[in-house]
Parts: structure tokens; C-alpha cells; sequence
């Protein structure tokens, strides 16, 4: 498998859909299926009838996975960039094509 260009901790853009254009932290990578989870971003509704656990039932709000080439990571200035692998003091290293900046992690 290769190596993740976006990965949990990351500030990313999204680059298209409902959300297009917005900001946020990836929560989680889910590299098996190539989707990532993005905090407040598509953020799905789902109906639940009351439980044993949640006797109160209702409306639950969390964020769904969405696709990882839908989002893009977003440089100091807060622009999108893509992602490539460069070898630098002998470590392999994410670079921002755009800045040619180390990304940490």
C-alpha cells in the first residue's frame, strides 16, 4: 500500500460538493477504502427510533467519510495544495507541491 499524502491531524480543504470550499481538521483516514472523515464536513442526519441506550431517540448529526480526492491540503495561507514525497536528510518527507514546504507528521 502506498504511503498516506493526507493523513489524521491534517488541515484540509474541501475541493468539491455541498461543502466545496470549506475548512477543517481530518479526524480520520480510512485508507482501505481511500476516504477520510473531516470535522464538520458532510455532515450526514440520520433518524433513530428510541433504544435502550437512547430512550429520547431524535435526529443524530455526525460526519460522514468522504472520498480523500474530494479534499486537499491547505497551505499556511489556507490554500489548497497537493501532496508529493521527497527525500530529505535520508527520511522520506510529505512536501506542499505549491510552498515546497515540509508538511509535519
Amino acid at each position: 500500500m502506498a504511503a498516506a499524502k493526507i493523513k489524521k491531524g491534517d488541515q484540509v480543504v474541501v475541493l468539491s460538493g455541498k461543502d466545496k470550499g470549506r475548512t477543517g481538521e481530518v479526524v480520520q483516514s480510512l485508507p482501505r477504502e481511500g476516504k477520510v472523515v473531516v470535522s464538520g464536513i458532510n455532515v450526514a442526519a440520520r433518524h433513530r427510533k428510541p433504544s435502550q441506550e437512547n430512550p429520547q431517540g431524535g435526529i443524530e448529526r455526525r460526519e460522514a467519510p468522504m472520498h480523500v480526492s474530494k479534499v486537499a491540503l491547505m497551505t499556511k495561507d489556507g490554500k489548497p495544495t497537493r501532496v508529493r514525497f521527497e527525500e530529505r536528510d535520508g527520511k522520506k518527507v510529505r512536501v506542499a507541491v505549491k510552498t515546497g514546504d515540509v508538511i509535519n507528521g
